[in-house]
């Protein structure tokens, strides 16, 4: 039964398991090779079960050479190598994530291929399992093959307890049920998790024997119950007997041989969710985040506004967190329980945006099949923010004054004005008074909106506040992309610290969400960073096509990069497998 079901999860999971066969770098491939490994193994190599993986994956290459250590001291902790990406042939992509371990008397290499179809790799499993009960049952037919086949079992179990002991060390928190919800599989990450031995839950129904609360039980049974395209992760809470609380996300997944039989997958988010406890009792407010002086001046003012009814204007930078801004202001002040709407002025046209704000009638203009309510009805009670409201055309300006003085809109196509009561937040990153003087904006509507101000400091004058910003993206980053990075290395930091954020807050999230993909650890190096980071202050130029000859533009790039071959790849748009083919055919040197 637990051969069964390993051989599923591995199917669905994508993962070829390689020998270490001897300190070469050689390995042999345990079981059928998924079809992907042919874009990526020799024609040589082919032929036979012997591969490797260093030639074929070059990624791996550093990788290996920490694992050698680990295998050689028989560690049981896996290793793994975080995600990378190879481009075949014939420009189809595919990322990977390699895991070394060791079970009982061997070294093995599991490289998982992620996002690829689990029907594929399960359909060869199923068979390979089809081909062993058959040689089962010619054992009974065949008194003469009974020593033979007898090998080829014992072979067998010691995959199955290979394969038992590869799942525990993913550490992969997984609880496999039945068509009626009994629980068939628990794996020890699992049992940690949930403080519970499989013999405490194993033919018991999941929903009965999960120490959860009867609301939680509930919200993971609609969610299990809903098509798989519609599922989202439900957050849940337990205390163990130790009295150790955890904070769970658990992602319900259909089994691939039976979509009527469910996989749990738990992981735990307690860290994270202590995290931003910590960054709301340290430097938050609501979604801001800061411990520098001007960002408590933010804080300050936000408070001091959110208790009268008076339009605010918002100005700062892009990227600084004007909607944010507008966002804290909404949930503490009185309106907190209406509407908060946001509207984009440079989104939206001339005609589109009046249509938006304001509402039409039926029959208004060619298109307007029905009646429409707009933002500021749609927004009663609340509050509604006009960002990039120094875009708006000027006769949309005229109606939103009218708005701000009579309290009242009126639709397209009406003449009756409709009374409204929204209170009204607007936000620009231009100098509105440059824009009065060049006719572009109204003077009188500039004195309404900006009857209290908001100015949001750029991230290069509190740049106090980046690290406690990081510590914050990273622990978003670890929820989204599922890698467990913890930190940023001191060399990392620096170039954080001193690169002057253009694009601020926004760009800084994009570094690290950047940096943590291609991070292949826990830890995010210098190297990992975006190519316009790797300069300090000097973003890297990204166009090197006004150098003809192919050798030119690598070396060119690999003196921008100062060596750095990650950074190269990232600068020449090009993986860094193919970027390493490339040195080899231009004979230039691999490593710096």
């Amino acid at each position: 039964m637990i051969e069964k079901v390993l051989a599923d999860l591995l199917a669905a999971l994508d993962i070829v398991i390689l020998e270490r066969l001897d300190v070469t770098g050689t390995f042999r491939v345990i079981g059928t090779r998924p079809a992907w490994v042919a874009h990526f193994v020799s024609e040589s190599d082919a032929s036979d079960q012997c591969v490797r993986p260093a030639e074929s994956f070059p990624f791996l290459s550093n990788f290996l050479e920490e694992a050698e250590g680990k295998w050689a001291r028989k560690h049981a902790i896996p290793s793994r190598s975080g995600a990378w990406s190879e481009v075949t042939s014939a420009g189809e992509e595919y990322h990977f994530e390699a895991t070394a371990v060791s079970t009982h008397d061997n070294d093995l290499l599991l490289i998982q291929r992620l996002g690829s179809e689990y029907l594929e790799w399960h359909t060869i499993l199923q068979k390979a399992r089809e081909r062993n009960l058959q040689h089962r049952r010619e054992t009974v037919e065949h008194v003469q093959t009974e020593a033979r086949l007898g090998g080829m079992l014992d072979e067998s179990e010691k995959i199955r307890d290979d394969l038992l002991s590869i799942l525990n060390q993913l550490s992969l928190a997984t609880v496999m049920t039945d068509v009626d919800g009994t629980v068939t599989f628990l794996s020890d990450a699992a049992q940690h998790l949930l403080d519970s031995g499989t013999t405490e839950v194993a033919g018991r129904s999941w929903y009965e024997s999960c120490p959860f609360s009867k609301s939680e039980r509930l919200a993971l049974r609609t969610m299990a119950n809903r098509a798989a395209s519609e599922r989202s992760k439900v957050q849940v809470h337990l205390s163990t007997t130790a009295h150790r609380r955890y904070a769970i996300d658990i992602d319900v997944q259909d089994d691939p041989r039976n979509p009527q039989r469910k996989i749990f997958f738990l992981y735990d988010t307690t860290e994270i969710h202590d995290l931003r406890r910590l960054l709301k009792e340290q430097g938050q407010f609501f979604d801001l985040v800061g411990q520098s002086g001007s960002m408590h001046k933010v804080f300050e003012r936000v408070r001091e506004v959110a208790g009268v009814d008076a339009t605010v204007l918002i100005a700062g930078e892009t990227g600084t967190g004007k909607e944010l801004v507008a966002r804290a202001i909404h949930a503490s002040s009185p309106r907190a329980q209406h509407p908060f709407i946001a509207v984009n002025c440079a989104g939206l046209t001339e005609s589109l945006l009046g249509s938006q704000l304001f509402g039409h009638k039926r029959g208004a203009f060619t298109g307007a099949t029905e009646d429409h309510r707009g933002f500021f009805e749609a927004a009663q009670g609340g509050t509604i923010f006009l960002d990039e409201i120094g875009d708006m055309p000027m006769t949309t300006q005229a109606n939103l004054l009218r708005v701000l003085q009579e309290k009242e809109i009126t639709r397209l196509g009406e003449s009756k004005p409709r009374r409204v009561d929204a209170r009204i937040l607007a936000a620009t990153n231009q100098r509105l008074s440059e824009q009065v003087t060049a006719g572009k904006f109204r003077a009188d509507l500039l004195y309404r909106i900006r009857v209290a101000r908001i100015d949001l400091p750029p991230l290069r004058t509190r740049r106090e506040d980046i690290p406690l910003l990081v510590t914050l993206f990273l622990g978003q980053a670890a929820l989204t992309s599922g890698k467990t990075v913890e930190q940023v290395s001191t060399d990392a930091m620096q170039r954080l610290l001193r690169y002057s954020w253009p694009g601020n807050v926004r760009e800084l999230k994009s570094a690290i969400d950047f940096a943590v993909i291609h991070c292949p650890g826990n830890v995010i190096r210098v190297s990992d960073l975006p190519p316009e980071l790797l300069s300090g202050d000097d973003p890297l130029p990204t166009d090197l096509s006004t150098l003809a000859d192919e050798r030119d533009r690598v070396l060119a790039a690999l003196e921008k990069t100062e060596g750095n071959r990650a950074a190269a790849a990232r600068l020449l748009g090009v993986s860094r497998a193919t970027l390493y083919r490339r040195l080899t055919s231009l004979n230039i040197p691999a490593e710096p």
